[in-house]
């Protein structure tokens, strides 16, 4: 990264509003959003590149300049869209900023600037061509599954690991393989659960594409849950990606296309809620309107549609608790995920539904809003800097002392498990609902832990 001397408050000038500069004329940074930045440096210790590098132009207030520079007419070079790759996406800058700059609105316009007006280098395009050729979609990814238990059970998952060769050979293919998460059993959720005692209404159910190949103990976690608290869920076994991964990182074609289609899904089996148990996922979606407000033919059905959106925690938070939460006794230190703590404002519901489950105790980790690294594909982009991020968490999680670690996003899970485990102290880790299934059927404490391997509380990992 090249060091760049702070800019001025209110540097560059007015910006013209009707001239984009450097960027081309498709939604390009609004410069109204820009103008409200001012410069104050709050967003500064709530900026994982900044904590770690020091470098104003990677900091919030630091890429806003940079926007309003090439807004004014300065060239998107190489070197200036590296400063807005290197952003994690994480939004703790949009909860700390006291003027209420929409950063988030911002990086997303930028990012699809640099997608369409930039040139990676080869190596770049390649490892991004094979990332959106495979995880945005579920078939491929269930196609993985068999090679890549196999590779695990084999025992050459941890000789490459010991050895350092595939890191030598390539960090990013050396971070693929150590993200990926024990498998265990396929766990399939039926596209109909039917509400358990009296009915309260009827939701959909986002599988998602991650979340639905290696971590299918949480859809069938989220059913179970959904079903005991009086829901009919709809679980449509053809609906695909809902977009987040492609959206969070400039691709909005593609993006706009995975909408459409969940909205077709979702408007055909007629639910009253979507309920996401992913946090990317679920911010993703909650800006569908956003995203299709140029289309005639969805702007209207996206906007009733994101207002039907919820987290999972959000929405059983909404409806209040009619199961009974039987005790577990065990300490729990809970992790915010971005997209659900600064993306979707949503920190109080999970701590709500957890610290209502007799026994449990809820602790707090240290520094928590900032990202532990994962960032949908940041740590497969930039796994040098995502290990250092995901170091920081894991030493905070450790510092809780807590028997197990609750998140809510699949990316999450993966990041923390992977720097748990490099550090020699693993730490259980679990998903919100996964908690919340096992008070609910009265499992033990010892039931949970292992969502990293795919399985559901109480089932051992086996193929």
């Amino acid at each position: 990264m090249t060091s760049t001397t702070n800019p001025a408050p209110g540097s560059g000038g007015p910006i013209d509003p009707h001239h984009a500069g450097s960027f081309d004329a498709h939604r390009p940074p609004s410069a109204e959003l820009l103008a409200d930045c001012v410069h104050c440096g709050f967003c500064l210790p709530s900026c994982p590149t900044y904590v770690l590098w020091g470098e104003e132009m990677d900091s919030p207030r630091g890429r806003i300049h940079l926007m309003s520079q090439v807004r004014e007419g300065e060239p998107l070079t190489p070197e200036v869209a590296g400063h807005f790759d290197a952003c994690l996406g994480c939004m703790g800058c949009v909860t700390a900023c006291p003027s209420g700059v929409e950063y988030d609105e911002l990086i997303t316009a930028t990012r699809a600037q640099v997608e369409r007006n930039t040139t990676r280098p080869p190596a770049q395009r390649l490892l991004r061509s094979a990332i959106f050729a495979l995880f945005p979609y579920p078939r491929r990814l269930r196609a993985l599954r068999g090679p890549l238990r196999l590779h695990q059970r084999s025992g050459l998952s941890r000789l490459l690991r010991r050895s350092g060769v595939l890191q030598r050979i390539s960090p990013q293919l050396a971070a693929m393989e150590a993200l990926a998460p024990p498998l265990g059993r396929p766990v399939p959720v039926a596209e109909v659960t039917r509400a358990l005692g009296a009915r309260r209404g009827t939701v959909g159910m986002l599988l998602g594409c991650v979340q639905r190949e290696f971590f299918p103990g949480v859809n069938a976690a989220t059913a179970r849950v959904l079903a005991a608290e009086g829901f009919d869920v709809l679980a449509p076994a053809g609906q695909g990606c809902c977009g987040a991964l492609s959206a969070h990182n400039g691709r909005e074609p593609e993006a706009a296309a995975f909408a459409r289609s969940l909205v077709d899904t979702f408007e055909a089996a007629g639910v009253e809620h979507v309920v996401v148990n992913s946090a990317g996922c679920g911010s993703a979606m909650k800006e569908y309107a956003a995203l299709l407000a140029d289309d005639p033919a969805y702007a209207a059905r996206a906007e009733a549609f994101e207002a039907k959106v919820r987290d999972v925690s959000e929405f059983l938070a909404e409806v209040g608790p009619v199961a009974t939460r039987h005790p577990l006794e065990v300490s729990v230190a809970y992790h915010d995920a971005c997209h659900l703590g600064h993306a979707q404002g949503i920190r109080s519901q999970p701590r709500q539904l957890l610290g209502a489950i007799p026994g449990l105790e809820l602790r707090e980790v240290p520094d928590g809003s900032l990202c532990c690294g994962s960032a949908g594909i940041y740590n497969l982009l930039n796994p040098g800097t995502a290990q250092e991020l995901g170091d920081l968490k894991a030493a905070n999680v450790r510092r809780t002392g807590a028997d197990l670690l609750v998140t809510a996003n699949p990316g999450c899970l993966m990041q923390i498990h992977s720097a748990l485990e490099r550090s020699g102290t693993p730490v259980p880790l679990a998903h919100t609902i996964e908690v919340l299934d096992a008070s609910i059927r009265g499992r033990r404490p010892s039931d949970l832990g292992a969502p990293a391997t795919g399985r559901t509380p109480g089932r051992p990992t086996t193929t």
